[in-house]
């Protein structure tokens, strides 16, 4: 598209609607193949239940406090769906008469991600160490609460979203999985590292979605990207917090991930980098005079970022998470 031609984001989501069935077939697996919830943990119905039980609860007890905590707390974000699903069928281009198929992708896509909430809310009911209905007080507040991550209904913003959001959440489970093998955890490792690869699936759909918006309307792209990432991406776990509490309970939960190194500061700045390298932001061409000053700032971004990570000082003192029994 050159210069002179304009194309409203209706009309790029109406674009990429008719290609949906293709990136459906390659980013989301066919449910007759996919792993499911009650293939990962132990059968009700089998006779060494109860010991496959005492074996997961025996290997719990060496999952450390942190490890733990960051696990309840990337649980209580996979629970919080159905919220993810109805931002997305909000945005503009969604509900459009013609693009049915961004509500098969939609519907497609949370049908994976619920899976993620069922087998880990499973596992920490039956590894012995949570707190039950409080750690479901805390899924209820973060559904009923809401959040907002300043895309509105902009699908271009959204997707910025997405693409970062996946990938952070890739390896923060990839990581949790590689700590739990080294505990001896083997249920909990497999199970992470199975929902990991989902989000890395996902993550590269949502990238996808963001690269072929930039070759339609790469002006209004580019801007979009800047102004999320002047915004800051936040996390959906942003907005968690404990029974009665209603101060969030977010900082504690990154301070454990960060002394953990299952998702840091610079983590947050590797993901950005490779938004960049993966859309080619800097050989980007056809921006106009706003595209360009937001192609500058996002390039100069990561060298401001690091600084400032360099100066961050983690707590040491673990905050004592009402999730977890004593």
């Amino acid at each position: 598209m050159n210069k002179a031609q304009s194309i409203t984001r209706g009309e790029v989501m109406l674009q990429l609607d008719k290609n949906i069935e293709t990136y459906t077939q390659e980013f989301l697996k066919s449910i007759e193949t996919n792993w499911q919830p009650g293939e990962l943990l132990p059968d009700s119905s089998s006779e060494s239940f109860f010991e496959d039980i005492k074996v997961i609860q025996g290997q719990s007890e060496n999952l450390s406090y942190d490890l733990l905590a960051v696990l309840i707390g990337d649980t209580i974000t996979e629970e919080a769906l159905p919220t993810y699903e109805s931002w997305l069928v909000s945005m503009d281009g969604v509900q459009e008469r013609k693009a049915d198929g961004w509500m098969k992708w939609i519907r497609g896509w949370t049908a994976e991600e619920n899976r993620h909430g069922d087998v880990l809310n499973r596992f920490l009911y039956l590894c012995g160490r949570v707190d039950m209905p409080k750690f479901e007080a805390s899924v209820q507040y973060l559904i009923a609460d809401g959040f907002d991550i300043q895309t509105g209904n902009d699908p271009y913003k959204s997707f910025v979203y997405t693409s970062f959001q996946e990938t952070a959440t890739n390896i923060s489970h990839r990581r949790v999985a590689t700590l739990a093998k080294q505990s001896g955890n083997i249920a909990l490792s497999r199970i992470c590292g199975l929902v990991a690869s989902d989000e890395a699936r996902h993550a590269k759909a949502y990238k996808t979605f963001v690269e072929k918006i930039f070759e339609m309307d790469p002006s209004e792209m580019m801007v979009a990207f800047e102004d999320m990432m002047r915004k800051k991406i936040i996390m959906p776990a942003m907005y968690m917090r404990e029974l009665g509490d209603k101060v969030n309970s977010f900082a504690n939960f990154s301070d454990a991930a960060q002394r953990l190194g299952v998702y840091t500061s610079i983590d947050y700045i590797e993901v950005m980098q490779g938004l960049l390298q993966d859309w080619k932001i800097e050989n980007m061409r056809h921006l106009n005079d706003e595209a360009e000053k937001a192609r500058d700032y996002l390039m100069s971004l990561p060298d401001r970022l690091t600084r400032i990570a360099d100066r961050l000082r983690t707590p040491t003192i673990e905050h004592k998470f009402s999730w977890i029994k004593a």
